[in-house]
């Protein structure tokens, strides 16, 4: 095996020397456990997905982008915590490991190989530890044909624009114009009347390009739903039916649809706004052990909750569907081949976030809205009428600020200057895949904001459309 480590001189503790509460003295040993998990699973999975995708990446790069500006108390903890980068003998990243604590194994990450990601194990499991996902085997299409330039890949009928206004507001953009985030790419396509590209431009910055894939963070729960739809066109499952939940048929949350999850209003408890689900993400635990089982508390389709447990939950629902249909293969269909979903070690899919995709895979996302649920060849993959589903505020909306929301994306339909048509799937740190079906164009922006900064998706889409060359 190929290593490569960065340790620290001295070896952390556990809790800090200063006289602690039992409860703080937990607290913080638990802090740098989530810490470690979350800097194993972030290099491990941005390594391996840019590698699997024909790029590199660097851990300084990772610890510039991903594991800087992230959620306190774990942004004060995981620079000084000491990895291990330790890869296959043909290569490829095979686990990474970043210690924690003096008395206790360090939080591995483990890389399922392509098509599968990267899953943590939980805290406590020893490294080395063999990994106990099943491969995920699919057929992937054709490699497309790629005319290429170094900032935005060429797709056959691409005409390059001049340079406008346009060009401004992206560059603008890249400058923080629009609220104190890193923008790290920013994609316009605007299709044909046959959902072809026509014209497209793109900005990248800090070594990343149109091959790196980044996570999506809640941009996965619009994948979620796609995938959904998918099942659902395939006549599969019914959004209208129970998703499962309870332990047997006398449970009231078999009550709770498939439909409830996707639009947030299962009626379910969740502990913290947002649904931090921090044990699942970087503690190691699995779906089944605490995504689907919270109680309810209000009937179901009654009120709204913006929680991951929900999209999980159903995803959970179809998951009979991914031995026939992973999500790799609807990826394949849609030309996103860069795009990796991870699961948990237990080999449940976490579509609530765990996702790596570069911006141009996030542009085809769009694309199969923009073109109601088809492909650019015809072919049919959402049933009739999902984007007027996922799009159909039903019951209670967001409490707070200005978007709505539908069945797994965010609606965009009371801003001023905007399209009353416009949605968008959203996620952490600044991913947003704004679709505008009456423009016919759909606008990426990535980036890895730090907790609290923001980036106004709503004034950029309003200028974005506004530059656009007539």
């Amino acid at each position: 095996m190929i290593r490569t480590a960065f340790a620290a001189t001295t070896l952390l503790l556990a809790v800090p020397a200063a006289a602690q509460s039992q409860q703080e003295a937990l607290d913080a040993r638990y802090d740098r456990a989530l810490a470690a998990g979350y800097k194993a699973l972030m290099l491990c999975g941005a390594i391996s997905s840019a590698e699997a995708n024909g790029t590199t990446r660097t851990p300084e790069s990772v610890a510039q982008w991903e594991l800087t500006g992230i959620q306190a108390p774990l942004d004060a903890l995981i620079a000084e915590l000491p990895f291990t980068i330790i890869r296959s003998p043909d290569g490829p990243i095979a686990r990474v490991a970043v210690s924690w604590a003096q008395d206790m194994p360090a939080r591995v990450a483990v890389y399922g190989g392509p098509g599968n990601g990267c899953a943590l194990a939980p805290i406590g499991t020893p490294d080395g530890a063999a990994d106990p996902r099943l491969p995920v085997e699919f057929s992937p299409h054709p490699e497309p044909k790629v005319l290429g330039t170094v900032e935005l890949p060429m797709i056959e009928g691409w005409k390059p624009p001049p340079r406008n206004l346009l060009d401004l507001v992206l560059e603008d953009a890249l400058a923080q114009g629009y609220g104190k985030g890193r923008s790290t790419a920013v994609l316009v396509n605007r299709y044909d009347g046959d959902g072809t590209v026509a014209q497209g431009w793109g900005r990248f910055i800090g070594g990343l390009d149109y091959k790196t894939p980044q996570r999506t963070f809640s941009v996965a729960k619009s994948i979620a739903a796609t995938l959904v739809g998918a099942a659902a066109y395939r006549g599969e499952v019914d959004v209208n039916a129970s998703a499962g939940l309870g332990l047997s048929d006398a449970d009231p949350r078999r009550v709770i649809t498939i439909d409830h999850l996707l639009r947030m209003a299962s009626g379910r408890y969740s502990d913290t706004p947002g649904n931090r689900t921090d044990p699942l993400y970087y503690g190691g635990a699995a779906v089944e052990e605490v995504a689907l089982d919270w109680p309810l508390i209000a009937p179901p389709g009654s009120t709204y909750r913006y929680a991951n447990n929900d999209t999980i939950a159903a995803v959970a629902a179809i998951r009979g569907t991914f031995a026939s249909h992973p999500p790799a293969e609807l990826f394949a269909k849609l030309g996103m081949r860069g795009t990796v979903a991870e699961t948990d070690w237990q080999g449940d899919y976490v579509l609530s976030s765990q996702v790596w995709a570069p911006a141009d895979d996030l542009a085809k996302l769009g694309q199969l809205y923009l073109n109601d649920g088809k492909l650019p060849s015809g072919e049919r993959i959402l049933p009739e009428g999902w984007v007027k589903y996922v799009t159909t505020p039903s019951g209670p909306q967001p409490p707070t600020g200005t978007f709505g929301y539908g069945a797994g994306f965010w609606l965009l339909n009371k801003e001023e200057g905007v399209p009353a048509d416009t949605f968008a799937a959203i996620g952490n740190r600044g991913q947003y895949v704004v679709i505008v079906p009456s423009r016919k164009v759909v606008i990426v922006r990535r980036g890895e904001d730090p907790a609290g900064s923001g980036f106004d998706i709503a004034a950029f889409t309003r200028d974005v459309l506004a530059a656009l060359p007539k």
